[in-house]
């Protein structure tokens, strides 16, 4: 399953040539655009810049026929006739602009050039409403170039914070500007399926993390990290739920959970996807969602009570947002991160295991340790009912803050996952 692409290009001043014939590529999911480029270069001799989605055939990704905005400069020979609506948007991304990635990439080479390095080639690999990615070859190593937008703006900062206060667990920026930040290589591979003794690693490295954060919370609360902790957390979750879910008649605890369709042949999706998911039923108000909703207060102080600090928070700690080797790695991705509840990244990290069990059991131990007299086990049982509807209030908060063209990533997500809270 891959893409049927087709390109409409712009040149720098903002004129429509027109269209690319399409072309296949391998790769289904709608972010990933170094093959996109590569195939332009391959079947029609033309280098571009991925800006933006303009279009797709089927209602959220992946796979299916994608119609995307690009730049190109120069003549790119004989194209089709097409038009384009480039018309300003508010809560579009700089780098998603015309002649937003060159102000990128210029950027980039300055501070490279301020190190002594000189960037020699750039690759673009992903763009969408949650980041923008490039390889960059320099004269000696391998750099990364990430932009994100306004709302992750906070990463770089973060990842500052942690190379200074915990060595070690995430890549340090070379520099930062805003969104834009640059990152050293990181030698290895990102570690999706991960067996559960790397996530054991994985999981302690952060823990390490979190109890220096914990300790640091206005820190953090400063360089912009998102609170989440108990009173801001049930007012995403009443909103999100008032927003979306339709009141039925019929009990929610009825209602089935959609099929999951699976594939050997596809990698664990990028971050920011829950996979290739059928859109499920709209969530319903009564049943098991009131009930939730309507014990959230004294659930959440039960959380409290159990002793666990709040701390800085991952938001998505899956093995494929950590980096490196079996046995070293460094967690990246730090664009969802929050003060919350640490059983958050616990939950997420148990996701696709067989067998969860033995990672539960030890980062309770850990916790344990760490902050005697507290009761992790209750902590995870109270916070695992409230993850899906987390999920739900994050995915809102990503279509709230982009442009209605890239709702289609996420739009299936936010009833997907009110629908996984109320069953």
């Amino acid at each position: 399953m891959g893409r049927v692409v087709t390109l409409v290009l712009v040149d720098p001043a903002g004129t429509v040539l027109g269209a690319l014939p399409p072309y296949e590529v391998d790769l289904p999911w709608w972010q990933e655009v170094a093959d996109v480029v590569a195939g332009a270069r391959a079947h029609h001799g033309v280098d571009v810049t991925v800006l933006r989605l303009l279009f797709a055939d089927q209602p959220a990704p992946p796979g299916g026929k994608v119609t995307y905005l690009a730049e190109v400069t120069g003549d790119p020979g004989p194209v089709r006739p097409a038009t384009a609506a480039l018309v300003p948007h508010p809560r579009r991304a700089p780098y998603a602009e015309i002649g937003g990635p060159a102000a990128s990439l210029a950027w980039a080479a300055d501070a490279l050039a301020a190190r002594g390095r000189t960037l020699t080639a750039a690759a673009q690999q992903r763009t969408w409403n949650l980041s923008a990615i490039w390889r960059l070859e320099t004269d000696t190593d391998p750099v990364w170039l990430k932009q994100v937008p306004a709302f992750f703006a906070h990463e770089a900062a973060v990842l500052g914070w942690l190379g200074e206060h915990c060595p070690g667990t995430a890549p340090v920026p070379l520099a930062a500007d805003g969104g834009r930040v640059l990152l050293d290589d990181l030698p290895g591979t990102d570690r999706y399926g991960a067996p559960a003794a790397e996530r054991l690693l994985m999981l302690s490295s952060l823990h390490t993390a979190q109890l220096v954060a914990a300790g640091r919370v206005d820190e953090l609360l400063a360089l912009g990290v998102p609170d989440q902790r108990p009173p801001r957390l049930a007012e995403r979750l009443r909103a999100v739920v008032a927003r979306n879910a339709a009141p039925r008649s019929e009990s929610a605890a009825d209602a089935t959970e959609p099929a999951r369709a699976t594939s050997t042949d596809l990698p664990e999706p990028p971050a920011g996807r829950h996979g290739d998911l059928p859109e499920a039923p709209a969530a319903r108000l009564d049943g098991r969602l009131a009930v939730l909703l309507d014990g959230l207060d004294d659930r959440l102080t039960e959380l409290a009570a159990c002793g666990l600090p709040d701390t800085l928070v991952h938001g998505d700690f899956h093995p494929g947002n950590v980096r490196g080797t079996a046995d070293r790695h460094a967690v990246i991705d730090w664009g969802d991160c929050v003060i919350g509840h640490p059983a958050i990244d616990l939950l997420r990290m148990c996701e696709r295991l067989a067998d969860p069990e033995p990672l539960r059991l030890a980062w309770a131990r850990s916790w344990r340790t760490a902050v005697p007299g507290c009761d992790p086990e209750r902590a995870v049982a109270l916070i695992e009912p409230l993850v899906a509807l987390r999920n739900a209030a994050a995915y809102a908060g990503f279509l709230d803050a982009i442009e209605p063209s890239e709702w289609p990533y996420h739009a299936d997500d936010v009833p997907y996952w009110l629908a996984q809270a109320a069953v």
